[in-house]
């Protein structure tokens, strides 16, 4: 029973050799695929935060082209605050300009910082920023 070849006793020795090769691979794979999903989590989450931004951003037009010149800028702010989630409200620069008269368009501009790893921890340095407009009614 020597040898690796056509023997029956080749299978067994061979797989005596190998042993403790899948506990070393698995371990070098560990951070590689640790790093993978992290990576992955922080696309999701600023990709969730661009969905925010959009929706608070069309959000706040519609409220403030449906209300009077004078409320419109407080119509669009509370709008906006009220469709982000509390972990991203705190660091959001809301903009709800324009609308002056009966055919201005209002515009409303959303930047909020996507966070790192999980919301309330810690924000990347590039923001992400939506934007919407809608011709104000004439009120």
């Amino acid at each position: 029973m020597k040898g690796h070849g056509g023997e029956p006793g080749g299978i067994r020795t061979r797989l005596r050799d190998e042993r403790g090769q899948l506990s070393v691979e698995f371990t070098g794979m560990v951070p590689i695929i640790l790093v993978t999903l992290v990576l992955l989590w922080q696309a999701v989450l600023v990709g969730y935060t661009f969905t925010l931004a959009s929706g608070a951003a069309d959000e706040g037009v519609r409220r403030a082209v449906a209300a009077d010149a004078g409320e419109r800028q407080s119509r669009c702010e509370a709008a906006v605050n009220e469709r982000l989630p509390g972990a991203w409200e705190g660091p959001a620069e809301i903009d709800c300009g324009g609308g002056g008269g009966a055919s201005d368009v209002v515009t409303t501009t959303v930047t909020l910082k996507a966070p790192v790893l999980f919301p309330g921890f810690a924000s990347l340095p590039v923001p992400v920023t939506a934007r919407a407009g809608a011709a104000a009614e004439g009120k």
